[in-house]
């Protein structure tokens, strides 16, 4: 069974005033998405688009990123970096990077309901609130304004993210996809997307996983750049950002 989506609902998605993530066309169920992932398109252009991005964006945040480094080093006992397991396209595991913004673990954590979805997600991604006293004063900082994942742009380099696609996830999380696993799988994971520019946080978890669906379903290059153009609005508003 095909699906004629196209990038368009991607735009309309995200410009109509009222828009909520359950109003989604219902995904396709296939255990193998007809998606458009294995075309030039994904192997050759927006691949070059991530070499090109992610080199120039590293290039200008070199300075910015050191200093961070410095400051992480200088203000906490741990260590600057952050590299944790996620899941890639085809199932393929690898190991994320991002700045620390949290203090070592301890018993002092925040609390969760273990018979709840989203509690679960947030206990498995290490999510906290604002008032976690685990998180550090530049950690929070760097959260505030996502400066936390520039380190993700050598993951982009290495192929194993893109720019834009589908949140990489942890090995707990898979279970929470159930039928519609398949198109997160068919994709790269992306260091920005359809989650991020649409509340990210404040969306629960059933309704980022319908929106990676969605995305893979309506892929092209001309979505892609839509919503990078977005990821920098969502940042400069910190907009779901925690």
């Amino acid at each position: 069974m095909a699906t004629n989506l196209s990038s368009t609902h991607v735009r309309i998605l995200l410009e109509e005033e009222g828009y909520a993530a359950w109003e989604l066309p219902d995904p396709v169920y296939v255990e193998y998405p007809g998606v458009p992932w294995e075309s030039w398109r994904y192997r050759y252009a927006k691949r070059a688009v991530d070499i090109f991005g992610a080199s120039l964006m590293l290039a200008l945040c070199a300075i910015p990123s050191l200093a961070i480094a410095v400051a992480i080093r200088l203000t906490s006992e741990g260590p600057i970096f952050y590299r944790e397991e996620r899941i890639g396209r085809a199932g393929r595991t690898f190991r994320i990077w991002k700045f620390c913004s949290m203090r070592p673990k301890s018993s002092g954590s925040a609390a969760f309901d273990a018979a709840n979805i989203d509690d679960q997600w947030r206990l498995s991604k290490g999510r906290s609130s604002e008032a976690d006293p685990r998180i550090t004063p530049v950690g929070g900082f760097l959260r505030k304004w996502s400066l936390d994942e520039l380190p993700q742009l050598l993951n982009v380099l290495r192929g194993e993210m893109s720019l834009v696609g589908p949140r990489p996830i942890v090995q707990a999380e898979t279970g929470f996809y159930r039928d519609l696993l398949p198109f997160y799988l068919a994709a790269t994971p992306g260091l920005s997307g359809l989650w991020q520019v649409s509340g990210r946080v404040q969306l629960d978890y059933e309704k980022r996983i319908k929106l990676d669906a969605f995305y893979v379903q309506t892929w092209n290059l001309t979505t892609d750049f839509y919503l990078l153009v977005r990821t920098v609005t969502a940042v400069l508003s910190r907009a779901g950002a925690q």
